[in-house]
């Protein structure tokens, strides 16, 4: 008898786990589809006081303050020689990985269903506008300015590209989690602190090279979240005739492109 009902209770057993499992796969599905085909007919316009602006702004400034002031660029100085004396023998590469870490949470976090503030295909826009107006940027300043890495290697050392990406990706994470949680805007943002120290560390940016870089990068995605509203709705909308249009990415056969929808 004994036996009879542990067989039975296996069976149950198993019979519940693979039942959670589909329901999982389910959820999962259920949750791809709605964040990968679906979109809202318009997107909020972000709103922002002035004031946000003026912390990246203010990056920026010490960054280009670093040229003028004879200080500030013998801060640089200070700070690479302690780097020389302290850590002469660092090297690594981690920064590379944790410049998109803040990246792979919010596609994570939105794959296991805790919803960011846009779906797939306006934060993947967004993404895509933050990092344009941050190459372009930063591709002008690095050949305009000229200036020498502490390691010697190129005159391409202001400002840091790679801080800038990842202040990029931290400020990216926080608009679309901070209405959730503070913690995710800790999280992104000390992955970007962390790469900054580390390109400090490699020699490859001097101090004011990094603090620019992390002002571009914050203000890059604050722009994107500005702009890209109008973009999307003026593509996306319905006309006086209450006729709907929509434009949107596609990507076949290995070629990226738009699609354009009318309602007749």
């Amino acid at each position: 008898m004994k036996n009879i009902l542990l067989a039975i209770f296996c069976v149950l057993t198993l019979g519940v786990n693979a039942q959670s499992v589909d329901t999982a796969k389910k959820k999962l599905a259920d949750t791809l589809k709605k964040d990968l085909f679906t979109a809202p007919d318009t997107v909020k316009r972000l709103q922002i006081h002035p004031l946000y602006l003026l912390p990246p702004i203010g990056l920026i400034a010490y960054g280009a303050l670093s040229f003028y002031v004879t200080p500030v660029r013998n801060f640089d100085y200070y700070i690479h020689g302690d780097i020389q004396r302290t850590t002469p023998n660092f090297n690594t590469k981690a920064e590379s990985y944790f410049l998109f870490a803040p990246i792979a949470m919010v596609y994570g976090l939105n794959l296991v269903g805790i919803e960011g503030k846009n779906r797939f295909i306006d934060r993947t826009a967004l993404l895509g506008l933050s990092g344009g107006i941050l190459g372009l940027t930063e591709f002008s300043l690095k050949h305009a300015t000229h200036r020498l890495r502490p390691n010697g290697t190129d005159y391409y050392s202001f400002p840091s590209g790679h801080t800038g990406a990842a202040f990029l990706a931290a400020e990216f994470l926080a608009q679309e989690y901070s209405d959730k949680s503070v913690v995710y805007s800790i999280v992104g943002y000390t992955f970007a602190v962390t790469t900054g120290v580390f390109r400090m560390a490699n020699r490859d940016h001097w101090f004011s090279d990094v603090v620019a870089g992390a002002g571009f990068g914050i203000l890059s995605t604050k722009a994107a979240y500005l702009i890209y509203p109008y973009i999307r709705n003026a593509l996306t909308h319905t006309d006086k005739q209450g006729r709907k249009a929509m434009v949107m990415p596609t990507y076949q056969d290995g070629a990226p492109g738009l699609s354009f929808a009318m309602q007749l």
